[in-house]
């Protein structure tokens, strides 16, 4: 059958004979010369492949004269042949080239789960590395292209054959590592009999068999291969052999099997690479000067043997020491011996009015970085951490956290591997970071910070005026940061000398005294440049510091100066020549944590008028933008009437929902201190409705415990508004962010309240709302008829009120409810007129998820063949999303039909890859569905034991979360298997637990065992 290609597109398959499959119809491809030329082409596929090496690979011994007319013509055949040919098989140069995605073709599959099992394997995953090995090794059918290839053709699969045998070692080394023994005989005496001459194998068979209590079988094992190699090569067995035999022979208790260790949980997600490896490391600065010492212990200490772990270099420094240049400028020295990546951070450990970076945060933004979409990464802490040493095992990364406030901020962030090196900068010497070298970076000395004044002033200037040059050094206390401010001024002043502007400081020695505390001090040297701009620039430089995040894009900084987008662009620039401004990419401005710290020092009382009407200019700018991005990525959503702050200055530009996506991608951060920042400021409704948007974007991407704060911050800040109309869209927004999480009866409780306000007020599109959320609230508790019954109230308002998006919301779960309550045509249905809903709003979420739940309405009915056509559809516009989550669910209903249709090959690798996704991505309740589908598959396969498995896993989900539908197809699962092992007690015991929960939860007794 096919790859694991999706329904509609071409798979390739050539480890074993040729197929081609087009959806569900096996390709006809001509001849042999048709077949060599093909496999030819995916063996190199993403190469060119010259047509002399096609003619060498088509005919076994002399080609024919019209040999390469003969290959043109073949690939002629073969686009003909192939559905979208032209476009996979391309001419490129002397030769052809075939493009084919991991999914088309078995051959690169099987490497991608081999660098996975590799990377499970090296951060302590075992049993995820047997499963990743497993599942590469049953995508081999037997030889490629069946033995009938030409010599070339042979060659490589001969390589490729070596790849399998070394893969099928390295599953059963990673077994014996598990515990496993008697149970390994078999298997290893076949393969082992299979290939004679390989001792790995016949070694992993000597123990296999000690290990199982059969020590003298393993003599003999010894006594055949010494034979068998004298006799065929003359040689002795090898050290390792040898030494195994005299192991066994001692008894050694070295031999003995280990402890079994605990489960471990399904591997993460695959990377990929999309391009060259990432460098967010910033520019090495032209005239970093001095630091010869600190740069030679760095290096130094980086070149030094890892050993075992990461090495780690944490250089510490007061405020404005040039830490950060330091390390950067290390970090560029060093490139070349990390060809992986080079990642930079900045943790904002002391960066004002802004907390510093949680490692759940930090982790998110690294993996982002390395390859991994957002529906890719766990919510919870401990999932990230060990996602993150999965994905760093066996690279060479060089990653750099910078301002990091303490131990217990870097130590969740460190990797594994010792391929890597972190360099860490903080203000604090970190003491009680194990393993790490500390690297401490204390003031210039004059001779360093004299250079430095010279190479950015120029040498002409500074030697004209030694005397002059040494007292701006000692002014600026000897700090880069502030030196580097101080002859940016000059610069850009040519009239002025040295003497003038030493002059000009002289007159805030005082001020200077009075902040020269800590890092007050560098707050002080930044004064110099803030004297010598303009008034205007100066107002400009106060009011930008106000902004919660500290990074901002033009628009943001226009909300917050209260001027058109031009004129504020302008001032921007001018605080970028000044390097009090920082641009990391073109249109987005950052303040170094210094500078910002002494913008924000200049607040007081004379300013505070000014300074509130800027924050709430920019809280009522972030308002609307959020609207306006939700309007185009959320069309059909309901007008609620609450009244939005009138347009203050121009929005960004989004002409579409990617620009919409990815303003909000760009935007999360800031957006996020804006809702803390509003509530903290007293702009009650701002801090309630910002997380209206916000919040469909974060859910919409799997941001579950943002979603939860911004959600409990707007309850908060609506009651305080006294807005009854904003505290019911808010107490709405919070039932929605607890359902990831799982926690239904506190969303029923806050849907509860917000009804009741929603009667009192009048407000019957909040009526609809909530009775639509309550429904799917009991319906997640098991309250089917209650949830029903909320649902069937909600619907006609819905309609009444011309609310297509919340109908179509509302047909979905009517039509999940239905399917569960036995009433299967109904099901259809709603979840059809959900579909033609959500098509006339070009709504594609809601859309798959009508399309899913057809397809489970016609596997109810029987309908396989129609479930399949639904779950197609639901892919094609799916492709259209990619919310890989969304896709977990598509992938697992594929699968349960695939199942119910008795097509269990195709039902395993769909549930597997369906479980990659939701495992990072989905909800715990998706994760119990999963894993009861695959335990379903595994019964119908007879693999009884993975069976109870994934049953009792599931059911430790479902019932961590309360989902008592979940909870009682995990206990039939099991009771299902326990059956088929002769267990009969232990079946009649789960069943009866299961029946007690479907019976509790009105579910007929004919739904109760699907498939």
């Amino acid at each position: 059958m096919r790859v694991d290609a999706p329904p509609g597109r071409v798979g390739f398959k050539i480890l074993g004979s040729l197929e081609c499959w087009a959806g569900d119809e096996r390709l006809k491809l001509g001849g042999l010369l048709q077949e060599r030329v093909l496999v030819t082409l995916l063996l190199e596929h993403g190469r060119v492949v010259p047509v002399a090496r096609l003619v060498e690979a088509a005919w076994d011994h002399l080609p024919p004269a019209t040999a390469s007319h003969q290959v043109r013509k073949i690939v002629a055949d073969l686009r003909r042949r192939i559905p979208g040919g032209a476009g996979l098989i391309l001419t490129d140069g002397p030769g052809y080239r075939i493009t084919v995605e991991e999914d088309q073709l078995d051959l690169v599959l099987f490497g991608i789960r081999l660098q996975r099992a590799r990377e499970a394997a090296a951060a302590g995953l075992r049993e995820n590395a047997v499963g990743q090995l497993r599942a590469a090794l049953e995508l081999w059918r037997g030889a490629v292209l069946a033995g009938d290839g030409s010599p070339v053709i042979q060659a490589a699969a001969t390589a490729l054959e070596e790849r399998r045998l070394t893969a099928t070692e390295q599953l059963f080394e990673l077994r014996l590592g598990l515990g496993e023994a008697a149970e390994l005989v078999v298997d290893l005496t076949q393969v082992a009999q299979a290939h004679p001459l390989r001792e790995t194998l016949r070694g992993q068979l000597m123990l296999a068999l000690y290990r199982a209590g059969r020590q003298a079988e393993a003599l003999e094992e010894y006594g055949r291969v010494r034979d068998l190699l004298a006799e065929e090569l003359g040689i002795d067995p090898g050290d390792g052999l040898t030494a195994l035999h005299q192991a066994i022979l001692r008894n050694s208790p070295e031999l003995a099997a280990p402890q079994q260790p605990a489960a471990e949980a399904p591997g993460p997600p695959e990377v990929r690479r999309l391009g060259p490896a990432p460098n967010s490391v910033p520019y090495d600065l032209p005239d970093f000067t001095g630091r010869a010492a600190e740069l030679g212990q760095l290096v130094g200490a980086a070149a030094a043997p890892a050993g075992r772990g990461t090495r780690i270099i944490a250089v510490d420094g007061m405020g404005g020491s040039g830490k950060t240049a330091l390390a950067v400028h290390a970090a560029h020295r060093l490139a070349e011996d990390y060809p992986d990546g080079r990642l930079y951070i900045d943790l904002h450990g002391f960066t004002p009015q802004q907390r510093p970076l949680a490692p759940a945060e930090v982790l998110d933004i690294l993996l982002r970085t390395l390859g991994l979409a957002g529906d890719q990464i766990p919510d919870d802490l401990l999932s990230r951490i060990a996602l993150w040493r999965v994905v760093t095992a066996g690279r060479r990364l060089l990653i750099l956290l910078d301002n990091a406030v303490g131990a217990d901020q870097v130590r969740p962030l460190l990797p594994a591997s010792p391929g890597c090196l972190v360099l860490i900068t903080s203000r604090a010497r970190l003491v009680n970071l194990d393993g790490a070298q500390a690297v401490s970076v204390g003031l210039l000395p004059m001779a360093d910070a004299v250079e430095l004044v010279e190479r950015t002033l120029g040498g002409g200037r500074a030697a004209a005026e030694p005397a002059a040059t040494e007292e701006l050094v000692r002014l600026c206390g000897r700090l880069p940061l502030a030196l580097r401010i101080s002859t940016a001024r000059l610069r850009n002043r040519p009239r002025w000398t040295v003497q003038y502007l030493v002059d000009r400081l002289l007159d805030e020695s005082r001020t200077l005294a009075e902040l020269s505390s800590g890092d007050r001090s560098v707050a002080a040297s930044l004064r110099l440049s803030y004297l010598a701009m303009e008034p205007e620039l100066q107002v400009a430089f106060r009011l930008l510091g106000l902004h919660p995040a500290g990074d901002l894009d033009l628009h943001s900084a226009a909300a917050l100066l209260g001027l058109p987008v031009v004129e504020a662009e302008d001032l921007l620039e001018q605080l970028l020549d000044a390097h009090l401004l920082e641009q990391y990419e073109l249109g987005r401005y950052a303040f170094h944590d210094l500078v910002r710290s002494f913008a924000q020092s200049l607040r007081g009382p004379d300013s505070a008028g000014q300074d509130a009407a800027a924050v709430e200019r920019l809280m009522d700018y972030y308002v609307l933008a959020v609207e306006a991005a939700c309007d185009l990525l959320f069309p059909g959503r309901v007008d609620l009437g609450v009244g939005l702050p009138a347009p203050g200055v121009a929005l960004p530009p989004m002409a579409d929902t990617a620009a919409a996506l990815a303003w909000f991608e760009r935007e999360h951060r800031s957006l996020l201190a804006a809702v803390r920042r509003a509530a903290a400021d007293g702009l009650h409704r701002q801090a309630a409705y910002l997380p209206r948007g916000f919040g469909m974007y974060l859910n919409m991407w799997g941001f579950s415990a943002e979603l939860y704060e911004t959600g409990r911050i707007a309850v908060e800040a609506a009651r305080k508004s006294a807005d009854r109309l904003l505290l019911r869209v808010s107490l709405t927004n919070l039932a929605v962010a607890l359902w990831p999480l799982g926690r239904f009866q506190e969303g029923i409780d806050c849907l509860n309240q917000a009804l009741g306000i929603a009667v009192e007020i009048g407000d019957r599109q909040g009526e609809a709302a909530c009775l639509s959320r309550l429904g799917a609230f009991h319906n997640g508790l098991g309250h089917y008829g209650e949830g029903l019954a909320r649902l069937e109230q909600a619907l006609p308002l819905h309609r009444e009120l011309a609310s297509p998006r919340e109908e179509a919301v509302t047909l979905i779960s009517i039509s999940s409810v239905s399917a569960l309550l036995g009433r299967h045509r109904e099901a259809a249905e709603a979840a059809l007129a959900a579909d033609e809903l959500s098509r006339r709003l070009g709504e594609l979420d809601n859309g798959v998820l009508a399309l899913v739940n057809l397809a489970n309405a016609y596997l109810g009915l029987g309908e396989h063949e129609a479930a399949l056509a639904a779950l197609t559809s639901a892919q094609e516009r799916h492709q259209r999303l990619n919310r890989p989550a969304t896709a977990g669910l598509v992938l697992a209903r594929f699968a349960d039909a695939y199942h119910r249709a008795g097509r269990l090959t195709e039902a395993y690798d769909f549930g597997l890859r369906a479980l990659d996704l939701v495992w990072t991505s989905g909800s715990a309740g998706w994760k119990a569905t999963v894993e009861n589908i695959l335990g379903r598959i595994h019964r119908g396969r007879s693999e009884y034991q993975q069976a109870q498995e994934r049953h009792a896993h599931a059911l430790r989900l479902a019932e961590e979360i309360g989902s008592g539908i979940e909870a009682a197809h995990a206990l039939e699962g099991l009771a299902a298997t326990a059956a088929s092992l002769g267990e009969t007690a232990q079946a009649r015991a789960y069943r009866a637990r299961a029946d007690r929960l479907f019976d509790g939860m009105g579910i007929p007794e004919h739904v109760r065992r699907p498939g």
